[in-house]
């Protein structure tokens, strides 16, 4: 039984640190805020609003999986101890591998919701907006981009957030061009500011009849989703234009025969945003200022990291804008993180929206 007798002194550790996560997730006022929703969604004026009722179902749900996966970890913590005591007090020493799995399980499972108390950063519990675009290599390249987005909606869908098309431009031949998303649900942004920056990919081309090497490039951009009337961005009418065209692509006819859609360039920074995924220009204005502030507050938040970075003496590289991640097909398989040296060989896990490995490493990263 000295086997057990290791496991039970090994997991003695995490007591407090059980304690300390319960603490930093805050799943006491999770609680309270999870009956505060559900009384709130069973009153008959709830549906009323069909946007504030979805975001406030959104909320719920994100909390319930946070309460539920912490409650379950302690769960498990607690029945891995109930197993050692019965293998000790019966001398089975068959409980031993079973004992080993579950120990196993329990500590990957605390990693995994650890680096949910590493997402404390001002707006990382809001919704995020990913902003794909083609880089060079003509078609390849927006076939590139059109698999980066199915791999963010994939990952989005796993993790519970639902993804909003906002604007997107088809390539000409293949692909996407560009495309503008909004990840919606709690810690989005938290997650998904690890994937700003270039992505680069190296495979033999299905567009070269030669079968040739290629390497093409898609930039991400992310930015927290902010409301119109948050007072932190002040948008002067002197410093923007705004321009209507016609929406393109799926959306039905009025969409599609109305100049409904809306572009805003901002002078001073140069910054333009788009969107044509709502009904009426009204709408689309009014989410692409959204889109607007948002994007000015993450050059803010940019802003302020590279300062923070010349203070401290920082030797890491700005990730902003920079290359940060390698995608290869050919002559071998490997995602390797260019910040964090994170990788693996399972190309096709990661394509399919596997990429939590890269956010923890990142968020681990801009930690220590």
């Amino acid at each position: 039984m000295f086997e057990l007798e290791q496991i039970r002194l090994g997991l003695s550790a995490y007591d407090e640190k059980l304690e300390e996560m319960g603490a930093s997730l805050d799943v006491a006022g999770a609680k309270e805020k999870i009956t505060e929703l559900e009384e709130l969604s069973a009153d008959p004026e709830f549906w009323n609003d069909l946007e504030k009722s979805q975001k406030t179902l959104q909320t719920l749900k994100v909390l319930k999986t946070k309460v539920g996966r912490f409650e379950s970890l302690v769960e498990t913590f607690e029945d891995i101890h109930t197993l050692i005591e019965m293998g000790i007090e019966e001398q089975d020493s068959d409980v031993y591998e079973e004992v080993k799995g579950m120990r196993e399980t329990f500590e990957q499972e605390y990693e995994d919701l650890h680096i949910a108390t590493m997402l404390d950063g001002e707006y990382d519990r809001s919704n995020a907006i990913v902003t794909l675009h083609a880089g060079t290599g003509g078609t390849e390249a927006c076939d590139w981009t059109n698999m980066l987005f199915r791999m963010y909606s994939k990952w989005a869908a796993s993790a519970g957030y639902s993804v909003e098309i906002l604007d997107m431009l088809d390539g000409e031949e293949a692909g996407i061009k560009s495309v503008t998303i909004q990840v919606n649900g709690e810690n989005a942004y938290g997650y998904l500011k690890a994937e700003k920056g270039i992505h680069r990919l190296v495979r033999v081309s299905p567009f070269d009849s030669s079968g040739r090497r290629h390497t093409s490039f898609a930039s991400c951009d992310v930015m927290p989703e902010i409301e119109n009337d948050n007072d932190e961005i002040e948008i002067s009418p002197d410093d923007i234009r705004i321009d209507t065209y016609r929406a393109s692509g799926a959306g039905g006819q009025h969409i599609n025969k109305t100049s409904s859609a809306i572009r805003i360039t901002h002078f001073p920074t140069g910054c333009v945003v788009q969107c044509q995924d709502e009904r009426s220009q009204f709408a689309n204005k009014d989410r692409a200022f959204k889109m607007l502030k948002s994007k000015l507050l993450a050059l803010k938040i940019e802003e302020q990291l590279q300062k923070l970075a010349e203070i401290r003496g920082d030797v890491k590289e700005n990730t902003w804008g920079s290359q940060i991640r390698s995608y290869v097909f050919m002559p071998y398989t490997m995602v390797k993180d260019h910040r964090t040296g994170q990788e693996t060989g399972k190309v096709d896990a990661v394509m399919d929206g596997d990429i939590d490995a890269f956010m923890a490493a990142y968020l681990a990263w801009i930690h220590s």
